[in-house]
């Protein structure tokens, strides 16, 4: 018989290894899958897998998919090294996109590319308020963060529809829910011509950089993380726990903003109702994916942006529902989380009597 053994200490070879388990049960299950809905399994994995990076502008569309994922990874990476866990991305990214935009319906004819930069703090001061309303609720009334910033992503999509339904509407939109669209000189600007690659992405490497640099070589990244790893042994050091707080919760809703801001005022280029395009809650599987290491969450947020591309071109070509998407960032996540399990146990053979 199989039994889980505890291992003396914790697996560094697995620690590695389970993603890529993961992602191979992922497949495989994805090859059942398929076959279950009567598709062509190699088919399928094509164009999840081979379709995303087959030509310069396959590849172009990946980064611009990966860039708002990495970026609000980046941020809950922070949250969640600190023992704070965010689930509510999904709304900062909204009230930053929001924001963003506010600031971007302001630019006419003669404005000046100043309001590029207006934008981008924007959405980081929006994502940062909106995360700010769960760090205090969490610091004054010790509510639980899970719950607060989950319930507020529904409270931003609120803000959103009364926006676009109502005061932000364009009038000469056809009835249409959505704000005009905004002038071109509030487009993030583009890192070549004949792609939809802004300086986003540019933004995105610099702060998966800057994040290892201020975990692994700083005092305050290092006093972030004791506080998430013993709380005890914090208090001892003289860390403070409510500063820890505060400085992930505001980081996460920062960096959720930021790619809010850079989303509405780059691809999108205007506010509708389908801004919220589940990025914050598919960050938290690139988050631990990425094993909440900067160069981890790179790779992870890539793999990600492939399921969304996949799942929209299963749509067009197999005839597949888009959930199909969903189906793929679930398993994945359900299978790292049981192959960590290898992290911990190892996997031996018990003899039994006969």
């Amino acid at each position: 018989m199989l039994k889980l053994e505890a291992r003396p200490q914790p697996s560094k070879l697995w620690s590695f290894g389970s993603p890529l388990l993961a992602l191979l049960i992922t497949v495989l299950i994805g090859v059942v899958l398929f076959m279950a809905l009567g598709k062509d399994p190699v088919r399928g994995l094509q164009i999840f897998f081979w379709e995303p990076i087959k030509s310069p502008y396959a590849l172009g569309e990946l980064m611009v998919k990966a860039t708002p994922l990495l970026i609000i990874a980046l941020g809950l990476a922070v949250c969640f090294r600190s023992n704070v866990w965010n689930i509510g991305a999904e709304g900062q990214f909204v009230i930053g996109a929001v924001a963003a935009g506010g600031v971007a319906l302001l630019a006419d004819k003669t404005t000046g590319p100043w309001i590029v930069p207006a934008i981008i703090v924007a959405g980081v001061l929006g994502g940062m308020v909106w995360a700010g309303i769960t760090a205090l609720l969490r610091d004054r009334f010790n509510a639980n963060e899970i719950l607060v910033s989950l319930m507020l992503v529904y409270v931003a999509d609120m803000v959103l529809s009364y926006l676009v339904f109502g005061p932000w509407k364009d009038p000469q939109g056809y009835n249409f829910p959505q704000t005009k669209t905004f002038e071109a000189v509030t487009q993030i600007p583009r890192l070549m011509d004949g792609s939809r690659v802004s300086i986003g992405l540019l933004i995105a490497l610099a702060g998966a950089a800057a994040l290892w640099i201020f975990l692994f070589r700083t005092y305050a990244g290092f006093a972030q993380q004791v506080g998430g790893l013993a709380p005890s042994a914090a208090r001892y050091a003289g860390f403070s726990s409510r500063k820890a707080l505060w400085v992930a919760l505001l980081s996460s809703g920062g960096a959720a903003g930021l790619a809010g801001a850079l989303e509405v005022a780059g691809p999108i280029g205007q506010l509708t109702p389908y801004v919220p395009a589940g990025y914050g809650f598919a960050a938290i599987i690139v988050a631990f994916v990425g094993r909440l290491h900067p160069a981890g969450m790179v790779f992870s947020a890539i793999l990600m942006s492939m399921f969304y591309i996949g799942g929209e071109l299963a749509q067009s070509r197999l005839g597949l529902p888009k959930s199909l998407t969903g189906v793929f960032q679930g398993l994945l996540l359900f299978s790292l989380l049981a192959c960590d399990t290898l992290i911990a146990y190892r996997i031996t053979l018990r003899k039994g009597a006969r």
